[in-house]
């Protein structure tokens, strides 16, 4: 039989040793240098054969191994998740504590310029710069309100610029809404004889005057009462009598709800109108008092006509200054602020005055220019002052021969830098010609025995 087929007998030791001898020469043939030498005489070392025989089984898996190792590495504890939303924390309220310094010092210096303008102005010291940038209005900025059947003799302006208040010689009073010129309330005059049922005026109203809150509107006509109303809706509240002669003058002590009172029979009364009451009367004036101002000190000054003195009132002293410097009627006057006042005459001058000085600041005589023939010229009779408060700007109107026109030139109205100051332009007139009012709006009307409208600029 063939060599082939016949199985011959080996030692199973060598068979075994031949076995891992086989495996060392492979390993070997890829290691020429004979580095490897030193592993081939350990073949019975059974942990080579595991490492032999693992390294191929777990050779894919090794980089898992690596993989879950970094996800731990850039995984994120609860502790230092705790630490870092806690530094987040302390630095948005390091940030906000920075804010609110910053805000704190900006109010800070706020509320500080505000207590500094509010000594000043009640020291009478406060000074606002701006009649330099006053401009004449534009024709086409003039807006023309109709509604009184009779010529306008005072006006009011609410704090807020939003209503103005007219009162005319036919007894009525309307509230106009400034931003759309509309009517919002008219309060109808009532005809002479019938002052028992009807609810108002029933002759010419002369002066008016509204709280600095806009509460209470106060009305003054010639038959010698004083109509309180409420503002908001108009609706009548008060009747005030006592004087015994027509009332010329009204005015509400700023921040408060106390009225003063000016009338023809030479008197000032003091009202508490939240209590509907009557405080004092004050005398001293030798004629009718033409004209009543007054701010937020305890105080009102007034012109006395034809007695030709301007009158300083100090209500809780109980006394009075007397200013003596025009040379004809004082028929205007207006306070620039609590220092300082402006008047006008019917001789055609403008006197600034300080209620320090016994004589005035400064005058201007022939404001307003004269009319007349040569050698018979007469001087333009100033009729109404307003000032601007706590500002160097005040203004006055005259009366002329013909027919006034509702624009500003130096025929009507005059502006005079004195060097002091105002915050409101308010004023009513019992005469020709127009008034400058208010701080932001400029407002302006004629009076005239044709002229029934209320001219607007804004």
């Amino acid at each position: 039989m063939s060599s082939f087929f016949i199985k011959t007998k080996t030692n199973p030791a060598l068979a075994k040793k031949g076995k891992h001898t086989s495996v060392i020469k492979r390993k070997n043939d890829g290691d020429p240098g004979g580095k490897n030498k030193i592993r081939a005489k350990k073949p019975n070392s059974k942990y080579n054969e595991e490492i032999s025989s693992d390294s191929e089984t777990e050779s894919p898996i090794e980089p898992k191994k690596r993989q879950s190792k970094e996800d731990v590495e850039y995984e994120e504890t609860p502790q230092e998740k705790k630490l870092r939303l806690a530094k987040l924390y302390l630095e948005q309220l390091k940030a906000e504590e920075e804010n609110k310094v910053e805000e704190e010092a900006f109010e800070t210096d706020l509320i500080a310029g505000r207590l500094q303008e509010e000594v000043l102005e009640q020291k009478g010291k406060l000074q606002r710069p701006i009649a330099k940038d006053i401009v004449p209005p534009d024709a086409s900025e003039i807006r023309l309100l109709r509604g009184h059947k009779l010529p306008i003799t005072c006006l009011v302006i609410s704090s807020d610029d939003k209503f103005i208040f007219s009162a005319a010689k036919d007894c009525s009073i309307i509230k106009w809404n400034i931003e759309s010129g509309k009517k919002l309330h008219t309060i109808p005059g009532g005809r002479k004889g019938t002052e028992d049922r009807h609810v108002g005026h029933t002759a010419h109203i002369l002066c008016m005057a509204i709280s600095s809150d806009g509460k209470y509107l106060a009305t003054g006509d010639m038959n010698k009462l004083i109509m309180i109303w409420e503002a908001e809706t108009c609706k009548h509240l008060y009747k005030f009598t006592g004087h015994k002669g027509p009332v010329s003058g009204l005015s509400f002590r700023k921040g408060t709800h106390d009225l003063y009172s000016a009338s023809h029979d030479r008197s000032v009364k003091v009202w508490n109108v939240d209590e509907n009451a009557y405080v004092e009367t004050l005398f001293g004036h030798q004629d009718a008092i033409t004209g009543l101002d007054s701010l937020s000190r305890e105080c009102c000054v007034t012109a006395g006509g034809r007695d030709r003195t301007v009158r300083v009132w100090k209500i809780a002293e109980e006394s009075q200054l007397v200013f003596h410097g025009h040379e004809g009627s004082i028929d205007c006057i207006q306070l620039i602020n609590e220092e300082h006042m402006i008047t006008g005459a019917d001789d055609g001058s403008i006197s600034v005055w300080s209620v320090n000085k016994k004589k005035p600041l400064t005058t201007v005589k022939q404001a307003h220019g004269c009319h007349g023939d040569t050698g018979l010229e007469q001087p333009h009779w100033v009729s109404s002052v307003a000032a601007l408060q706590n500002s160097d700007a005040v203004a006055s109107g005259a009366s002329v021969c013909e027919s006034p026109q509702p624009i500003f030139n130096k025929t009507h109205t005059h502006l005079l830098c004195a060097g002091c100051a105002n915050e409101t332009f308010s004023h009513c007139m019992n005469a020709n010609v127009f008034s400058v009012i208010q701080y932001t709006l400029v407002y302006f009307y004629t009076l005239t025995s044709t002229t029934v409208d209320l001219f607007i600029c804004t």
